[in-house]
């Protein structure tokens, strides 16, 4: 029997996060779903991420799985 291996979530972005690239994971009815792009706002409980399409993603706050900054592509 082999052990079963999952990924640790964890949240790392904060408000003063905002004009940084992020990749964050949220939970919908499906199961979970990603966005990657530029944190351009968080108020009132709302992030929001412009992907590289140019697509805005509101997230609300309390659905955040995993999120962090990462590197912007070279």
């Amino acid at each position: 029997m082999s052990p079963a291996f999952g990924a640790r979530l964890s949240i790392t972005i904060t408000p003063a996060d905002v004009g940084k690239r992020v990749t964050t994971r949220r939970r919908v009815p499906e199961g979970f779903r990603d966005a990657v792009g530029e944190l351009e706002f968080w108020r009132n409980g709302v992030l929001g991420v412009r992907k590289r399409d140019g697509s805005l993603v509101e997230i609300p706050e309390e659905t955040l799985a995993a999120a962090k900054v990462v590197m912007k592509p070279a």
